[in-house]
């Protein structure tokens, strides 16, 4: 459900914005409009949808209008056109009064600055929106307290900011906005004025709060690291419009023009990606059960040389081809003895660990989900185009695999029970499971060939 809905913000900087918003809807520049009448193009036609309980990070260059755009949240800076509506409240509408009383209620703000009083002490500076809500001192204090200790600095409420370092300024900033009990949180560029270790525990603490929160965050940020890790959402902006929205995995995978693809270019994209992006959706499987006669006849069928084993839907291991010819030539009359373990990772493994596991195995790494349901196995091909997307061969659609061999573009992982239909292939077999090009049973290819 929307907690905040942007609906067609225009922001002019000027004398006469007014005179100039029809001008701009008709598609007059930027550069045009400083020539022609002095006014800058703060934003232009910016609308978004911000899920309750969600991060949503706005990024953007400087001067691309992310920190004019979140101060419209709170009308801190007044829009020229269009409505932002929270909880379907019209925040654009209110008049003085409603507005002191949204801005304390329902919206705080951390600041890049820290924004600390310097004549306060740490308690009263978390305190402070309290006090200003009308709250007795000791109520105010005991809140300011509480949410002193949530963010690591109990002990330093009788300090002065001039006494804490960066950290510990934002963390003051962090309890003040969290004390006040808002449902939305407003994140201008809060982290970027400290260096990269405590940027990370700081980032790290935010997403510990909001686990258990669930706050409304809106985050600013000019770094795509950042947004990628924070944001459940992110909205980039350039030049006050907006160039592309989606999820994290959205904007990585298919950036919509030249400039987001700039923003890519230097991304750990190992970090920012996991498992779930290079897992091959389950087609069919074997069981504990399964003669290996059938085994080995389901596996030469489509040239495998392992297949994965559930236990219902638990994954219970990986049977390579040689195991199960062992098993007809020792009588057996199932498998589950020949059934030997293997790597496994969860969905939400990122990649460079999932490659760690790949290098330390000849067999397939297998990815499994809640209470080790079977979920695929990583597709080598993949995990390297998606890591390198401009190795040769690959062209960051998954229809090519790094060696030249055709492969089919990725899908969303299915539940372990799911078979789906090849029109190449016989009808799929009970017993069977399509793997990635590289596990089949044929000679490895010598790099580069």
């Amino acid at each position: 459900m929307s907690k905040i809905e942007v609906k067609n913000i225009y922001k002019i900087f000027g004398k006469n914005p007014g005179k100039w918003i029809d001008a701009v809807k008709q598609g007059i520049s930027k550069e045009e409009l400083l020539a022609k009448s002095g006014h800058t193009l703060g934003l232009k036609d910016i609308s978004l949808s911000i899920e309750e309980g969600s991060i949503h990070v706005i990024m953007g260059l400087s001067g691309s209008g992310k920190s004019t755009l979140i101060r419209h949240f709170n009308r801190l800076i007044e829009p020229t056109a269009g409505h932002i509506l929270v909880d379907d409240t019209d925040v654009v509408t209110l008049g003085r009064k409603d507005l002191e009383k949204f801005r304390q209620k329902t919206m705080s703000m951390v600041f890049q600055r820290f924004g600390l009083l310097p004549h306060k002490t740490v308690l009263d500076n978390a305190a402070y929106g309290l006090s200003i809500q009308g709250m007795s001192k000791t109520d105010a204090h005991d809140k300011g307290r509480y949410w002193l200790d949530q963010v690591g600095l109990a002990g330093f409420e009788n300090q002065y900011p001039h006494q804490l370092s960066g950290g510990m300024q934002q963390r003051v900033g962090l309890a003040r906005a969290l004390a006040t009990d808002a449902d939305i949180l407003l994140m201008d560029e809060a982290f970027s004025a400290l260096d990269p270790l405590i940027r990370r525990e700081m980032q790290n603490q935010l997403l510990e709060l909001q686990a258990k929160l669930n706050k409304t965050i809106v985050f600013i940020t000019h770094d795509l690291d950042e947004a990628l890790r924070l944001g459940n959402r992110i909205a980039i902006l350039k030049d006050g419009e907006l160039i592309q929205e989606g999820t994290p995995e959205d904007i990585l995978l298919s950036p919509d023009n030249e400039y987001v693809a700039a923003f890519l270019q230097d991304v750990n994209r190992g970090k920012a990606l996991n498992a779930s992006h290079a897992v091959n959706a389950p087609r069919l499987t074997l069981t504990m059960r399964a003669r290996p006669a059938h085994a080995i006849e389901r596996m030469k069928q489509y040239d495998y040389k392992f297949a994965p084993v559930l236990d219902g839907k638990a994954f219970a291991g990986l049977l390579r081809l040689s195991a199960a010819e062992d098993a007809v030539r020792a009588g057996l009359r199932d498998i589950s003895s020949k059934v030997e373990e293997a790597r496994t990772v969860s969905a939400d493994t990122n990649l460079d660990a999932v490659l760690t596991h790949m290098l330390q195995s000849t067999a397939p790494v297998v990815v499994t989900g809640d209470n080790d349901e079977f979920v695929g196995l990583m597709s080598r091909a993949r995990v390297v185009e998606l890591v390198s997307p401009a190795i040769e061969g690959g062209n960051g659609d998954g229809s090519r695999d790094v060696d030249g061999n055709a492969t089919a573009t990725q899908t969303p992982a299915a539940p372990a029970s799911a078979t789906t239909e090849r029109d190449d292939a016989p009808e799929p077999p009970e017993g069977a499971i399509e793997l990635d090009e590289s596990l089949k049973n044929k000679p490895e290819k010598a790099p580069g060939h």
